[in-house]
């Protein structure tokens, strides 16, 4: 129902047109008149109002507030109302009436004033004896509620007034029952259950009973009859159960699946007062065997007179003791089988352990045996190093030894701590191998004994060696500790023009050294070297170029050398202040530098340096047809490699063709011969390269040439003209225009091809054209990380890591790092294996 009644929302008059029965609570007058007025009538409850409550009629007859104290007036213009009590009938009668009432169908109701039935409610509707069913229902309702006829039909209309529908079930959404609960009678006074099953048809009709449930009826009754005293008063007659001990040890292990709840359960004392006397139990699965009595049989009553024999042995107090005695007996055994299941249990445990120790043991014994031995290896080593031993241990020898520990003694070998053995035998030895070494002499000597120590000594976890770990290298320490102390010797005396035999020794021992010694020997000591020799160089006095010197440490140094370019760049620089380009040997000196610097860079020192000096040169460059004078404009010429081609175009247009082409129109203003001016013309022209030529600047500048020819001749009408000069100059231009044409036509067809050849370039490189690429590409495919790893090599082939994976490709198959060895492996296994 709606609320909005209350805050005025809905008007009285719309209220009644829905149906909405309304509490009007707003204040009125007759609130005002009657707030201070203690003895103002009090409202009385209505007889309907004591029987429906809520539910209750109430008069909405336009009044402001309903009357709270006394009664009502009554309206005696309304009709009078008689109630019949009907006519007293003969007991003949009643008899009759009673025999008809069975079999014929119960009367209807009669009908009552219109005023007296019960409005009908939004929910429901008022109930009709004779509808047969309701949608929903699937029985007949003809007597339901029949007996109501003899009443005043106060259960119908509580129902209707709650928005009960005949025919549905109860319940706010109609999920109750449909049928009202039908009744069965007892055949006696007996409690619930004592004569048997009490559902009725319909509750089985709903619930249909499953065979269990008789069966536990039985049982019921059985263990009912138990309590039941015998009719007759005497006693029953015992019968005993024999027992043996396996089904004592049997119900023992049964009951031995208890929880440790039911464990603590089972040792409380319980005390048993329901019967005659007290008894006492010491655990609750001795008070469940309390009515297990066998073969319950009613005994017959003794017959009591003459002939009665009085009961002759009768000893309770034995009778208890004994069965004491034999609760005893049974728990002792039960006790005794599982004390010796448990140590049948314990037995196999214990089986098992002196098993697994068994093993221990032997395994522990191997390895004690092989650490023996491992033990008289390393001490024998050990014996040979001491001075004055007459079979002194080689650098060689001892490599056999650790070989030989990796190989055999693996486990051990790698448990062991090799940083502190290496340096306790290997470390003097190598120092003594070392000692009259000088490597710029001889970069070679040493490697293949080290590389040979750094299978064995190398910690196989650190591949990629970005950092300085010496606690746990023993490679790396031995490196550090006796290898770099000669190179430091070495290189301090080095001279830095004298670089090829200090690249050749890093050469030959970059695969060998790890990566942070190579960078340290690079930035430490070789720079600062550098970097001192650079300040010391002049340009104008050394006889020795810089860049043989400094060139070859490129593919070892790359990006280090960046920080030398700049004073390079500012002692030429200062070098060519008063360089002519007449001087070939500037040339020579910067060309080498050019895919050196950067582009901008070099740009840079061009324009800065070279441009001006070029252009001063061509402003000196004199134009004369009948004795030239070339050796300017070849030495301007000379630079087109090293000046871009738009400094060059810019030079050109500045300083020669202004010139030229003053030079071309004076000569064909004096009657000039057209033929030596085509001549001179071609001349020029072959004197520049075809990358200058199909510059768009030089073209309008020969173009324009052309004109000032064909302008010439066209020009001459009147006056002499050389015969054949105007179809010679027309027959130049247009041979020139179409070498034009066909150049560009050449360019584009050459860009074409180019880029066709791209295009099957791009084709052909998606196609593997080795192993290495085929790894790639499946690595590209499968998302994995595959790249060499620096500085490292096995038997001089590169390291990669795939992924997570350390592999080496030698003719055509990967060799991946196993525990001992390198194992070869599919590519499709190192796929999977990486994932």
């Amino acid at each position: 129902m709606s609320l909005s009644h209350l805050y005025g929302g809905v008007s009285g008059a719309e209220a009644a047109e829905d149906g909405v029965e309304l509490e009007r609570f707003e204040i009125t007058d007759w609130d005002l008149e009657n707030e201070f007025n203690p003895h103002r009538q009090r409202h009385r409850q209505t007889k309907e109002e004591a029987l429906y409550g809520v539910w209750a009629e109430r008069d909405s007859d336009g009044e402001e507030r309903p009357s709270f104290g006394g009664k009502r007036s009554k309206d005696y213009s309304a009709p009078v109302n008689f109630i019949s009590a009907g006519l007293k009938k003969t007991a003949a009668d009643e008899v009759v009436d009673e025999d008809s009432d069975e079999d014929e169908n119960p009367v209807k109701q009669e009908e009552a004033p219109k005023e007296f039935v019960p409005k009908k409610l939004k929910t429901g509707g008022n109930f009709k004896p004779s509808q047969k069913s309701f949608a929903g229902g699937t029985k007949s309702f003809v007597d339901f509620g029949s007996w109501e006829r003899h009443t005043k039909g106060i259960g119908q209309k509580l129902l209707q007034k709650m928005g009960y529908v005949p025919g549905r079930g109860l319940g706010k959404n109609a999920q109750g029952i449909i049928n009202p609960i039908e009744a069965k009678q007892r055949k006696g006074k007996g409690a619930v259950g004592a004569y048997g099953s009490e559902r009725t048809s319909q509750s089985l009709q709903d619930f249909p009973v499953v065979d269990s449930e008789e069966e536990a009826e039985e049982e019921f009754q059985k263990d009912l009859s138990q309590w039941r005293k015998d009719p007759g008063g005497g006693k029953k007659k015992p019968k005993y159960a024999y027992k043996t001990v396996e089904e004592l040890k049997a119900k023992g292990r049964a009951g031995k699946q208890l929880s440790a709840p039911q464990k603590e359960l089972a040792q409380v004392k319980v005390i048993d007062m329901t019967g005659r006397e007290q008894k006492v139990y010491y655990s609750y699965s001795q008070i469940s065997q309390k009515h297990n009595i066998p073969d319950d049989s009613p005994q017959q009553p003794l017959p009591l007179g003459k002939d009665a024999k009085p009961q002759a042995f009768a000893l309770p107090e034995l009778e208890h003791n004994l069965q004491l005695l034999i609760d005893l007996t049974e728990q002792e055994i039960i006790q005794n089988d599982r004390q010796l299941q448990y140590e049948r249990d314990m037995v196999v445990n214990l089986t098992h352990e002196i098993e697994k120790m068994d093993e221990v043991l032997a395994r522990e014994e191997v390895e004690v045996r092989n650490l023996s031995k491992v033990l008289e290896m390393v001490e024998e080593c050990e014996r040979r190093m001491q001075p004055g031993c007459d079979n002194p241990l080689t650098l060689a020898e001892c490599a056999k030894i650790f070989e030989t520990l990796q190989d055999k003694y693996y486990e051990e070998y790698r448990m062991s701590d090799r940083v502190d053995l290496a340096a306790a035998i290997v470390f003097p030895l190598v120092k003594d191998y070392f000692k009259n070494w000088d490597p710029l002499k001889d970069c070679t000597y040493g490697t293949n004994i080290l590389g040979q120590w750094k299978s064995l000594l190398e910690n196989d976890q650190l591949l990629s060696h970005g950092g300085q770990d010496l606690s746990s290298d023993a490679f790396h320490r031995l490196m550090w500790e006796t290898w770099m102390p000669y190179v430091r010797s070495v290189v301090g005396q080095w001279q830095p023009r004298n670089c090829i035999p200090m690249v050749d020794f890093l050469d030959s021992w970059g695969h060998i050294i790890p990566i942070w010694i190579l960078d340290n020997i690079l930035d430490q000591l070789i720079f600062p070297k550098l970097q001192k020799e650079v300040e010391n160089w002049n340009p104008l006095t050394d006889t020795v170029p810089i860049h043989s010197w400094i060139h070859p440490w490129l593919p070892l140094m790359q990006a280090r050398l960046e920080p030398l370019y700049s004073p390079i760049r500012s002692k030429l620089a200062s070098a060519l202040q008063k360089w002519h380009p007449s001087d070939s040997s500037a040339k020579l000196i910067l060309q080498p530098w050019k895919e050196v610097f950067t582009p901008g860079s070099w740009e840079a020192f061009m324009i800065k340096n070279i441009v001006p000096k070029l252009g001063l040169c061509l402003n000196e460059l004199l134009i004369n047809p009948h004795q030239q004078h070339m050796d300017a404009f070849f030495w301007v010429m000379d630079w087109e490699g090293m000046v871009s081609a738009s400094s060059l175009v810019g030079l050109l247009e500045k300083h020669f063709f202004p010139k030229w082409l003053q030079v071309l129109c004076s000569w064909l203003s004096n009657n000039p011969n057209y033929e030596e001016i085509t001549k001179w013309y071609l001349g020029w022209k072959s004197m520049f390269s075809d990358q200058v030529l199909a510059h768009p600047s030089i073209k309008e500048k020969f173009n324009e040439a052309l004109d000032v020819m064909n302008r010439a001749v066209s020009s001459s009408v009147g006056g002499y003209m050389q015969p054949g000069a105007r179809e010679n100059i027309a027959y130049l231009t247009h041979t020139e225009r179409r070498k034009d044409f066909q150049y560009e036509a050449m360019q584009e067809r050459r860009e074409a091809e180019n880029m066709a050849q791209r295009g099957i370039g791009m084709a052909a490189g998606s196609v593997p054209m080795n192993f290495k690429d085929l790894i790639q590409t499946k690595a590209e495919e499968h998302n994995i990380v595959f790249m060499p790893v620096i500085g490292k090599r096995h038997e001089g082939k590169q390291l990669y890591t795939f992924g997570r994976t350390v592999i080496y490709i030698d003719r055509g198959v990967v060799f991946v790092q196993g525990e001992k060895t390198w194992v070869p492996t599919s590519l499709q296994s190192l796929i999977d294996m990486t994932k």
